[in-house]
């Protein structure tokens, strides 16, 4: 009898083990739902996603507020088109703007949300218009190096017709 109870304990142990470890597993995955179950879908484009993903977090004031919920390509504008699920707790107007931006220097890429003015809100299938890009790190580095180099030029003309 005692090695049965022993058994027992032993096994609820190793249950409640296995669902901390999934729930840690959801929560890491960012698999988790929003904390409300209503919400609603807003939409926008975007000229670059960078490496955005499904799942990612939106965000407004550093609150997650909903989730990326599907990333596809708009062959008409040739741009990417992201839909996003928001908590119907929050509400934003229509002239919200959103932008791709990154946790750190290489951390994770999340939608920012930048709220207006506008006193209509953001409804079911609205469309955001407002929207910038990821910003990509090797454009960067590019655009610098072809200002220096350019500088370098410049200086080297200038050099050269003060000493004719």
């Amino acid at each position: 009898m005692q090695r049965a109870t022993l058994d027992l304990w032993v096994g609820i142990f190793v249950v409640m083990g296995l669902g901390a470890l999934l729930f840690l597993a959801l929560k890491v995955g960012n698999m988790t739902g929003l904390e409300s179950g209503q919400t609603y879908t807003v939409r926008a484009e975007f000229e670059n996603i960078g490496g955005l993903k499904p799942r990612a977090p939106v965000k407004s004031a550093g609150v997650v507020v909903g989730r990326v919920v599907e990333i596809g390509f708009d062959n008409q504008i040739y741009e990417a088109l992201v839909t996003m699920r928001l908590d119907a707790r929050y509400r934003f107007p229509k002239d919200t703007s959103a932008s791709i931006m990154t946790s750190g220097l290489l951390g994770e890429q999340y939608i920012a949300l930048e709220a207006g003015g506008e006193s209509s809100m953001l409804a079911e299938g609205d469309r955001l218009k407002l929207t910038q890009g990821a910003v990509v790190l090797e454009n960067l580095i590019g655009q610098f190096l072809y200002n220096k180099a350019e500088d370098a030029e410049s200086k080297g003309a200038e050099g050269k017709g003060a000493a004719d």
